[in-house]
């Protein structure tokens, strides 16, 4: 499938592609995508929602864990995400005064941190081009025949081959959106799918 096809396809179906975690500063995009690891955007808004209310980054890396466990329980792993949180807190403002730089090498160097966290930060917060992998990217670009590969730096590498640079942002939260509400990992909407793909063809075959 052309990468031109793929991008005027998306833009149809998600014209105005917008991150959908909830956030007003650097470091609470940085934290609640921590947070999203193994759970879901509207969970981890919810829980952010309390979290940002009381505590800003310079009274993270002093808060008690046991209250950031109860506010993050919901999302799961609280305590290790709890530990996460202050150790990012602590970080930020002693070696940047709480600002999350543009500086992939550090920000994987945060605990909870991975590439896929420092893509999304980096594309969403400094608009660096990058195009971060999750489990809906992953699965989309499959189906898609963007990549064969199951491992997420080698299905970025294909992504990054086959589509400009200024594109990867919009790319990126345009496929999070097309995995999260049309090809979905169960049931997926191949009936509102523009895209003619093998899957597709299965799934419409063993109807």
């Amino acid at each position: 499938m052309k990468s031109s096809e793929v991008i005027k396809k998306l833009d149809l179906l998600f014209p105005n592609p917008r991150c959908e975690l909830d956030y007003t500063r650097d470091y609470e995009l940085l934290i609640a995508t921590v947070l999203s690891a193994q759970s879901t955007d509207k969970r981890v808004n919810s829980v952010t929602k309390i979290l940002f209310r009381q505590f800003d980054i310079f009274s993270l890396k002093d808060a008690d864990t046991k209250i950031l466990e109860d506010i993050i329980r919901p999302v799961g792993r609280q305590a290790k995400n709890a530990s996460y949180i202050k150790e990012i807190a602590t970080k930020l403002v002693n070696d940047y005064d709480g600002v999350v730089p543009a500086d992939r090498t550090y920000l994987e160097s945060l605990p909870g941190v991975g590439r896929k966290v420092a893509n999304c930060v980096l594309s969403e917060i400094h608009q660096v081009p990058a195009l971060a992998v999750d489990t809906h990217v992953a699965r989309v670009s499959n189906r898609l025949g963007l990549s064969s590969y199951s491992d997420v730096k080698k299905i970025e590498q294909d992504l990054m081959q086959l589509f400009p640079k200024e594109q990867w942002g919009r790319l990126h939260l345009q496929l999070v959106l097309f995995g999260r509400y049309i090809c979905k990992s169960k049931s997926p909407l191949c009936e509102e799918c523009p895209f003619q793909c093998e899957f597709k063809k299965e799934s419409i075959k063993n109807a």
